[in-house]
């Protein structure tokens, strides 16, 4: 319980310091599914440590204004996070939203269950700073246990 507290500090945080750099960028579902499809391409074709380098990367291609993909096992560990890199590595999997809602267990059942889809789950917007409903898309990486997340804040 420590580490879920210490891992949404720390996310938090990163978050606030890193608000500066994302623009006016209005993303929709539509580029948010496109942006995590075509991440998960690239990861498929460049591997896993090509893939989460460049995933990683804050000004890479795959950070788009205020949206922006990360990189999942099915355990739960974050691989990849271009706008709180102090979370790759931990592991999210107990870790609950505001309204108590398993999301990241949620992330895992759709990548591994359908492959991918949409869910919704509250997260701090680094933009506004605010809580706020964010929806993302699950893609999970074919033939591997790994997934990309990408979404937009409603």
């Amino acid at each position: 319980m420590k580490r879920v507290v210490w891992s949404i500090a720390v996310f938090t945080a990163v978050t606030f310091f890193f608000g500066g750099i994302y623009t006016a960028y209005a993303a929709s579902l539509e580029e948010a599914k496109a942006l995590g499809e075509k991440a998960a391409a690239y990861v498929k074709a460049n591997g896993k440590e090509k893939g989460a380098a460049e995933l990683n990367n804050a000004k890479g291609q795959f950070v788009k204004g205020e949206m922006y993909v990360t990189l999942h096992d099915f355990k739960g560990v974050f691989l990849a996070n271009p706008v709180a890199p102090a979370i790759v590595g931990q592991n999210h999997y107990d870790l609950k939203d505001p309204d108590g809602k398993y999301f990241v267990r949620e992330m895992i059942d759709i990548a591994k269950t359908k492959g991918s889809g949409w869910m919704e789950y509250m997260w701090t917007n680094p933009a506004t700073k605010k809580l706020q409903a964010k929806k993302s898309w699950v893609q999970r990486v074919e033939g591997t246990e790994m997934f990309t997340l990408s979404g937009i804040f409603q």
